[in-house]
């Protein structure tokens, strides 16, 4: 009998919704996909409770981690066309800082960021992940870390992976555009990519590329106001803190709330990155944790003795959200109290307990930055221009301005009373 020796092949392909057909282009990239810390991102949406808003928005983070993969194989082959030095070893632990760029990433994204771990961002975590995972893999990730930290001496692959037009953002801008259906946020990633170059180790754009460079700044600003910050995001994410903040005020003061063991760990405990530092269960429990968790919980607490609990998990899972008002200006100081007076006397809450019912806010959002690595026009002669300065249409002055809206939110059955404040 002949003994057959079959070998795995790892160098895959990915069927993707939005770029179609995405090779796996290290082996090392197949098994970083197979760990149970990537994997995670399958349940963790990209865009939270956008879909309460757009229904087809349920895609993920592993997902949109694959797309910006697939891109910056894209811009290595772009950029070695134009002669730019880019080592195989480059190559592939650039392709692995992009993967893992948002491997720290946690239920609902952003929202646990106010409420489990607060105050640790994301990417301090995915960083954790990237020195935990270099370890399993014997140093094979050192390079990829330093080029996700900025420490690599080519800036220019850290600013393929973190700037203002990096594949992060050229992938999660063309994701979240097909599955929304908002078209006004679809950019030209196969033409901005073509036209990348570096000069002086500086990732820049050349100048025939320069209208799709407007087009991509113009999409940004539009995508946040319509979708990341569309108000009835805002306030379903607002809730979701603040039934996620009643939860924890109540373990932490003897209460019994049902959550899954991981979730009730980081309840009860005030965690700091330096908990996450020190003790290796605690990276090791978050890793645990996905939008399952939230949800279940939340599902089990619409029946629990808590009025102002039950209350805000009902509303959670039957979309019956709170109104929203957002304007420039803050709201008047006079108008808030009336409305948690009313609130406080309708549902007999004490006077800690109306900021569950009764929130302000600020959201805000620029486009483009004026003070981080700016985004530069590369012409013919050599001349190097910022694209402030080299575009013909574009007012960076209003992309660039950081636009503040007051939020303030309120039971909808308050609606006619405020309007007669």
């Amino acid at each position: 009998m002949i003994k057959q020796n079959y070998t795995l092949n790892k160098l895959k392909i990915i069927n993707d919704p939005v770029y179609g057909f995405v090779k796996i282009p290290f082996e090392i990239i197949f098994d970083l996909l197979q760990r149970r810390y990537f994997q995670r991102l399958r349940g963790i949406k990209q865009l939270g409770l956008t879909s309460l808003v757009y229904p087809g928005a349920m895609h993920n983070r592993f997902q949109h981690a694959v797309g910006a993969m697939h891109l910056m194989s894209q811009a290595v082959d772009v950029l070695r066309s134009k002669g730019i030095e880019i080592t195989d070893d480059e190559s592939q632990a650039v392709h692995i800082a992009i993967l893992l760029h948002d491997i720290g990433h946690g239920p609902y994204s952003h929202v646990l960021e106010n409420t489990v771990v607060r105050g640790i961002h994301h990417e301090i975590i995915s960083l954790l992940f990237m020195e935990r995972l270099n370890e399993e893999f014997k140093g094979k990730l050192s390079l990829a870390i330093d080029i996700f930290k900025g420490n690599y001496f080519k800036k220019f692959l850290h600013q393929l992976v973190s700037s203002q037009l990096d594949m992060d953002r050229l992938d999660y801008l063309r994701r979240d555009s097909f599955f929304t259906g908002v078209t006004e946020g679809i950019i030209g990633s196969d033409r901005i990519i073509k036209m990348l170059h570096v000069c002086n180790d500086e990732l820049v754009v050349e100048s025939k590329g320069i209208y799709s460079i407007e087009k991509f700044l113009i999409a940004r600003r539009l995508m946040y106001w319509q979708v990341y910050l569309h108000k009835t995001s805002v306030v379903a994410e607002k809730m979701l803190v603040l039934v996620l903040q009643r939860a924890r005020f109540l373990l932490q003061n003897g209460g019994d709330v049902f959550a899954t063991p991981h979730l009730l760990y980081f309840f009860r405990e005030d965690i700091t990155i330096d908990d996450f530092r020190k003790e290796t269960a605690v990276l090791e429990k978050f890793s645990m944790l996905d939008d399952g968790d939230i949800m279940s919980a939340i599902k089990v607490w619409t029946n629990h003795d808590d009025f102002i609990l039950s209350t805000l998990a009902k509303r959670m899972i039957n979309r019956d959200l709170f109104h929203i008002e957002l304007q420039k200006e803050p709201f008047d100081k006079q108008k808030i109290k009336s409305i948690k007076n009313k609130v406080k006397e309708e549902m007999s809450l004490g006077k800690g307990e109306v900021g569950y019912f009764v929130h302000t806010d600020v959201v805000e959002n620029h486009a483009y930055s004026l003070t981080d690595e700016k985004i530069k026009i590369l012409f013919a002669d050599g001349q190097l221009k910022d694209v402030s300065e080299a575009s013909d249409i574009l007012n960076l002055s209003v992309l660039s301005k950081n636009v503040k809206k007051n939020v303030l939110i309120y039971p909808k059955s308050l609606r006619e009373f405020v309007r007669s404040i």
